[in-house]
């Protein structure tokens, strides 16, 4: 998955290295050259030296071809100015802003970001759960937030169509609880089969959303 970070600071370079290890694509924009080159040799992605806030240097990011843009830098009203931008004029899907000044986050909210973050320690959780999980509905959370039971709607031409659940190397922390086929309800068992559009019910670890996620090839759509 695509993401556009704006702030290359300790929170952006932060992001870039847990998406990295999750083998998404992110590009930095950073209004500090030395940060700029700092990132690039650091960890070898694609950096834009510009301001974040100007549609000149979004465009020149491809931000039209990010899923998702994620703006950590430390002026709120850059923050969503960017994310604005982002969605209105390129068509971003989904937004997100570190809000420095938590009295701004309803605002925010209001001027149309997706999802407002004050404490850095959830930003890469959120991206773990809305930006590489954007396939997965979470319904409900169990055990204080460690275990969700997630619906997930497998998409046409589905990657694994007719391969059977026991040729899915799935770990221990999954279980597809039921698979809704038209108005059939089956109770999956290692010779079940998953189909294009089938509907699955999973429930899993909160935290282990992005591995589901690749596990079931929703990445290969």
């Amino acid at each position: 998955m695509k993401v556009t970070i704006v702030g290359g600071g300790k929170v952006g370079y932060y992001l870039v290295k847990t998406l990295l290890e999750h083998h998404h694509e992110p590009t930095v924009i950073d209004i500090n050259k030395k940060t700029c080159s700092y990132i690039a040799n650091e960890l070898d992605i694609n950096v834009i030296f510009g301001d974040g806030t100007q549609i000149e240097t979004l465009d020149s990011a491809n931000i039209g071809q990010t899923d998702a843009i994620v703006c950590v830098t430390g002026k709120d009203e850059d923050n969503l100015i960017a994310c604005q931008l982002a969605k209105k004029i390129f068509n971003v899907k989904k937004t997100v802003a570190k809000v420095n000044n938590p009295k701004n986050a309803m605002v925010m909210k209001e001027l149309g970001v997706d999802n407002v973050i004050n404490s850095t320690d959830n930003i890469a959780s959120l991206i773990e759960r809305e930006v590489d999980t954007s396939k997965i509905k979470q319904l409900i959370a169990l055990n204080h937030g460690a275990v969700v039971i997630s619906e997930i709607q497998l998409p046409e031409n589905y990657a694994l169509d007719e391969v059977m659940l026991k040729n899915i190397k799935m770990p221990d922390i999954f279980n597809i609880v039921s698979i809704t086929r038209g108005e059939e309800l089956i109770i999956p068992r290692g010779q079940s089969v998953l189909k294009s559009n089938d509907k699955l019910l999973v429930i899993s670890g909160t935290n282990s959303l992005h591995q589901l996620n690749s596990i079931l090839k929703l990445d290969k759509e």
